[in-house]
């Protein structure tokens, strides 16, 4: 029997990265995925393969919508060939996932490929194509998580889809009804929208996106109408039923009255649930939550000492890079260091076009503590690198402590909105205020010019181009 060190069940951003890092670290370490391929679901059926298709179905818009004022011309008809758009898609996904191949090789890190599942609070049995036993001091769980339904949806995988089915369908959709307004709804819904679909949302809160700040969901409710999607909020899903190509979903308004809503694909995205299937955590001891999540403390341990648990599986947002800073986390603390995560400054985003991103606290997280504060926003539209672009839609919100000045949270809309929150982390990992952030030189034209007025508008109201 192999003994190892660290023995990491689940490939994924928490699982590969904690396995690269305690291999850094001097440990002998060993990662078990039940897939054939590594990855997990992040750079298979997630962040990476969605990502593609976004970028694809980008450029078909540009070239339908937006060439000619550009100044391009294209004789005949653009046509979308979905297969070829599919294939690209698993293309740059094979890639990644060959890249954590070279990763473990290069780290030398064991692969086993099998369902991994606890013998005891040291030993896995791993059931692939043979059966084996490995021996560990330490075991990281990082087994991820899987599409959540509702109990009276029955998920065919042909009509009725979650996004798996939907990164691969092999017709466009003629009316793609969306149930969900969160990330994965959205983004999926807007492939296929600007492909040629007509796409109804339907979501069960008042706003879509609805964890994120009052402000960024009014601003993409308002581009997304203007691009022609149905939203529904303040509804609630009661039946989904499918009638040959056909699927009838029945919902309640605000006012409890029925609707109905009549489309040839269901995708099913309201929200993920932890995945401890086949982990058969109780023969370790490890509790898990009534949501099912594995009960962790602070070092993200469980009451097994030494095993840890990290990513969607544990508290916290389900987000590939926050699986990865805490695969990073319980490595460095297994090895005997002290890291740190700070939760606040993890960011969000929501890749639609334009991007939505946000760091820290939103205005109704503030407006909740008592905490006293002031705003400053800034239009993408007032930027000349905007302009250039045809990239009008969206603003920065900057929220700064009314006494101290210190950045409390940044909100943003618009093209590379995802990029540009990166300079909200750093400003707040370094506890900058706003008028820190508007006396750093900008590039110019460049959309991060709105960080730096939104900054202005937060300093005494000062934005210097609007």
């Amino acid at each position: 029997m192999n003994s190892y060190d660290v023995a990491i069940i689940g490939s994924g951003p928490g699982g590969y990265v904690a396995a690269i890092r305690c291999a850094q670290l001097g440990m002998k370490t060993a990662i078990i995925e039940k897939y054939s391929v590594l990855g997990g679901t992040c750079l298979n059926v997630g962040c990476i393969p969605s990502k593609a298709l976004l970028d694809s179905s980008h450029h078909y818009e540009d070239a339908v919508k937006h060439f000619e004022e550009h100044g391009i011309d294209i004789p005949g008809d653009v046509k979308v060939n979905l297969k070829q758009m599919i294939a690209r898609k698993q293309s740059v996904v094979d890639q990644t996932t060959g890249g954590i191949d070279f990763l473990m090789k290069k780290n030398k890190i064991d692969v086993y490929q099998g369902l991994g599942s606890f013998k005891d609070a040291t030993h896995i049995l791993i059931k692939g194509e043979k059966e084996e036993e490995i021996e560990a001091k330490n075991i990281i769980i990082a087994t991820g998580s899987k599409p959540s339904s509702l109990p009276f949806i029955n998920i065919d995988k042909e009509r009725i889809i979650t996004s798996t089915e939907a990164l691969k369908l092999t017709e466009i959709p003629k009316h793609l009804i969306v149930i969900g307004g969160g990330v994965i709804g959205l983004e999926l819904g807007q492939v296929y929208k600007r492909l040629g679909a007509e796409v109804s949302v339907i979501e069960y809160m008042d706003r879509i996106i609805p964890t994120m700040d009052a402000g960024l969901s009014k601003e993409l409710n308002k581009v997304l109408k203007k691009q022609k999607f149905k939203i529904n909020t303040s509804h609630k899903v009661k039946s989904v039923e499918r009638k040959g190509d056909e699927v009838i979903v029945k919902a309640d308004n605000k006012k409890g009255e029925e609707v109905e809503f009549k489309g040839d694909y269901c995708l099913v995205s309201v929200g993920r649930r932890p995945y401890t299937d086949g982990l058969n955590a109780e023969a370790a001891g490890v509790k898990l939550t009534e949501r099912g999540q594995i009960e962790v403390n602070d070092n993200l341990q469980t009451n097994v000492s030494n095993i840890y648990a990290i990513g969607d599986v544990v508290k916290g947002a389900m987000l590939a890079h926050k699986a990865s800073e805490e695969g990073s986390f319980v490595a460095e603390v297994i090895a005997g260091q002290k890291p740190h995560i700070n939760y606040n400054l993890i960011p969000g985003v929501v890749y639609t076009w334009p991007e939505v991103a946000s760091v820290g606290k939103t205005e109704e997280q503030l407006k909740e503590a008592g905490v006293e504060y002031k705003t400053g926003q800034f239009p993408m539209r007032a930027l000349g690198r905007s302009r250039a672009s045809m990239d009008l839609d969206g603003f920065v919100k900057i929220l700064a402590d009314k006494n101290t000045d210190e950045v409390l949270g940044v909100h943003m809309v618009g093209a590379r909105a995802a990029d540009m929150i990166a300079e909200a982390v750093v400003a707040m990992e370094y506890k900058a205020s706003a008028e820190d952030i508007s006396r750093m030189s900008h590039a110019h034209p460049t959309f991060a010019e709105a960080t730096k007025e939104a900054a202005l508008a937060a300093t005494e109201d000062r934005a210097l181009h609007i």
